[in-house]
């Protein structure tokens, strides 16, 4: 019974996303039938999607846990840097970019959990602070450049290199999720922290591999995005936050979708069907302060909907 039950869930949770796909592809076909939705142009956004559900997946392992985190996008641009420099100027070709990426999401994600559990503020604020931190040494890193990754070196960013990582990231966060400690003590704090404690988990410790987790799996949507874009700008000023909400829109998706027992297929349908909403707009020639209206209008209806906040409840 109990089967049966999580099998109509799922299939429950696919029939809602694929109707998303299908609902938000019919309103810009009807709207611009000339020039959106053919079999290439759903292709070409399937695999734009890829890179922010590769960052998305990871985030998720600290989302779900109910913390935050504000500096994805400088750990995106920090990484996407360190990697570029690796491949280019050591002459470490792909080792060099895939290495430098991973490794540096990894230490600033390390640094996020650290700072997080030591200081016990929340995540929101300390990962605010240190994001500054991150850019300014990205922008230090870059010497004001503007870091290009060059032709022969940009195979994920294009077909089948950008699907053949994607999925073995996602397929990676599955194994974890599912069948490691890791998985198994994740959904328990982010159930119920305080029992969690009682049972003898090391919140604490779970909580820094969860963030460690979140910024190897930003390194490789690094990895994605300087090989899609072909470069990488240091910026300052908190401008990489720009970077934080598509790949938080996804978790959001998979906080929504977990019920169903599907965090991780809603997160990559839930990502695809930001694109075709983002790609809809372009397509109608709207500017793009109507797409930020519409994102930010999208990510507070997604939020309303999957966080319920409840009496005395902390944010983390």
């Amino acid at each position: 019974m109990g089967t049966t039950k999580k099998i109509s869930g799922k299939a429950m949770g696919y029939v809602i996303l694929i109707g998303l796909v299908i609902l938000s592809w019919a309103i810009f076909k009807i709207l611009t039938p000339h020039n959106f939705g053919s079999f290439s142009n759903m292709l070409n956004y399937f695999q734009a999607s890829l890179i922010a559900t590769v960052g998305a997946v990871g985030f998720y392992f600290v989302m779900v846990m109910g913390m935050f985190d504000f500096s994805i996008g400088a750990n995106i641009m920090l990484s996407a840097i360190v990697g570029c420099v690796f491949a280019t100027r050591f002459n470490l070709g792909y080792f060099g970019l895939i290495a430098g990426c991973i490794i540096t999401g990894a230490i600033v994600g390390t640094l996020n959990g650290l700072f997080y559990v030591k200081l016990r503020i929340p995540s929101m604020i300390v990962t605010t602070g240190l994001a500054l931190i991150y850019e300014s040494v990205a922008n230090y890193i870059a010497g004001g450049v503007e870091q290009t990754l060059p032709s022969n070196l940009r195979a994920f960013g294009q077909m089948p290199g950008d699907i053949i990582l994607a999925l073995v990231a996602c397929a990676v966060a599955y194994i974890f999720l599912n069948y490691t400690k890791i998985g198994t003590y994740t959904y328990a704090i982010g159930s119920d922290e305080f029992v969690a404690k009682n049972m003898g988990i090391n919140v604490n410790k779970y909580k820094v591999l969860a963030f460690i987790l979140s910024g190897a799996f930003l390194g490789v949507m690094a990895i994605l995005t300087i090989s899609y874009g072909s470069s990488m700008v240091a910026v300052t000023g908190m401008a990489s936050m720009s970077r934080n909400f598509i790949p938080t829109m996804g978790c959001f998706f998979g906080l929504a979708f977990k019920k169903y027992g599907m965090p991780l297929p809603a997160i990559i349908i839930g990502e695809f069907v930001i694109n075709i909403i983002f790609f809809g707009f372009i397509a109608l020639g709207a500017p793009t302060a109507i797409q930020d209206v519409i994102t930010g209008l999208a990510l507070l209806i997604i939020i309303t909907v999957t966080t319920k906040a409840t009496k005395g409840e902390i944010v983390k």
